[in-house]
């Protein structure tokens, strides 16, 4: 069996999973897939005799002003709900960084910049390679500024997984070893009992 450990990218996987459920809000969508399932299906591409160690969710609470709105309220609560039932899953670690407010664009929209994410991410990949204590890492992101912390992992003998929906830059592409892709099928697979597919199996919508 090989040993492997995942890294997911909560940002760009919530940002895959808002691109194949168009409409809906951001909790609604993360909400509605079993995400140990997701993983599991994933993982198993690579073929079936694979263990996964650990599974590191990487994410922000939403920014609060000094004096929270109703709606940030709102939103804080149900993201540390979601934090909290995956916590529960079996092998499952959530880590965090914050979220900066970097003022308002042209149109008077607020910037928000997550810090600390990338940092995490890259330091908990690194360390349990050099620590040789799996033998493949799953990353589920599409940002290439992991492109150095992939060519280290791949320095230390470790076959890297590049897990990607929709969008990944092709320099990621190329440095992964391996990749695979979320595909519409895989998420529909991972959907909780009471939530119906809304794609059919030409990842069109219904």
């Amino acid at each position: 069996m090989y040993k492997v450990a995942v890294f997911v990218d909560g940002r760009y996987l919530a940002r895959v999973l808002m691109d194949h459920y168009r409409g809906e809000d951001n909790f609604a969508r993360r909400r509605r897939v079993e995400h140990r399932k997701l993983i599991n299906d994933l993982v198993a591409k690579a073929g079936a005799d694979r263990d996964i160690m650990r599974i590191y969710y990487y994410d922000c609470l939403p920014y609060q002003n000094e004096e929270p709105t109703y709606d940030q309220i709102m939103r804080l609560e149900g993201t540390q709900r979601f934090h909290a039932a995956l916590r529960r899953l079996p092998r499952f670690e959530v880590r965090l960084g914050r979220v900066a407010y970097r003022g308002s664009d042209a149109e008077g929209r607020p910037i928000y910049e997550q810090k600390r994410v990338d940092l995490l991410l890259g330091m908990d990949l690194i360390m349990h390679s050099v620590k040789r204590t799996i033998d493949e890492v799953f990353l589920i992101t599409g940002d290439s500024d992991f492109i150095p912390a992939i060519q280290t992992v791949k320095a230390e003998g470790i076959v890297t997984y590049l897990v990607y929906g929709g969008t990944a830059y092709q320099d990621l592409l190329d440095t992964a070893d391996e990749r695979i892709e979320i595909t519409p099928d895989i998420i529909n697979g991972a959907l909780m009992a009471d939530y119906p597919s809304c794609h059919n199996s030409n990842g069109q919508p219904d």
